[in-house]
């Protein structure tokens, strides 16, 4: 299939909840395909369907040389001591800025076959599969910022040449 543009803060399926998938279709299969082409460029940890204008419950990631995807992830564990990690995200692109993550996490969904896939990690995994989980709940890593940081992100925003 190909890489799709990255849809960017202010776009209101961004903000959507994402729908479940229920039929794995040719549809489906080239949103995947997409999805994989989309993640593989560097600098590129995860990638969700929200983020290419999709509004369906998929992600793909390529985190350590690791190239997935998966449908109707669900969080399942999330555990040790939440710590701030430095975030971006594709949909804010050149803002950084400390969130509050898990160090572990763990979600389960399924594969192309239908078939229950569950997928773990620490570190970039962990984030990664908290925050494409979070784009498909509607939500940005800069809702989870703090006050003080949000607020100096959103002057970034406003004042960035993509906005």
């Amino acid at each position: 299939m190909a890489e799709r543009p990255i849809r960017l803060f202010g776009d209101p399926v961004l903000k959507t909840v994402s729908d479940p998938i229920t039929v794995i279709d040719d549809r489906v299969r080239g949103l995947v395909a997409d999805l994989i082409d989309s993640v593989r460029l560097p600098g590129r940890a995860g990638v969700a369907a929200a983020q290419i204008g999709v509004n369906l419950r998929a992600f793909s990631y390529n985190v350590d040389g690791e190239i997935g995807y998966i449908l109707n992830p669900v969080i399942v564990e999330l555990s040790g001591e939440p710590e701030l990690v430095d975030e971006g995200c594709l949909s804010v692109p050149g803002l950084w800025y400390p969130t509050q993550r898990y160090p572990f996490a763990r979600v389960t969904g399924i594969d192309l076959e239908s078939k229950p896939i569950e997928l773990s990690g620490s570190g970039l995994m962990a984030q990664a599969l908290q925050h494409e989980t979070d784009h498909l709940d509607g939500m940005l890593y800069l809702d989870r910022l703090d006050r003080t940081n949000r607020k100096a992100a959103m002057k970034e925003v406003r004042e960035s040449t993509w906005f």
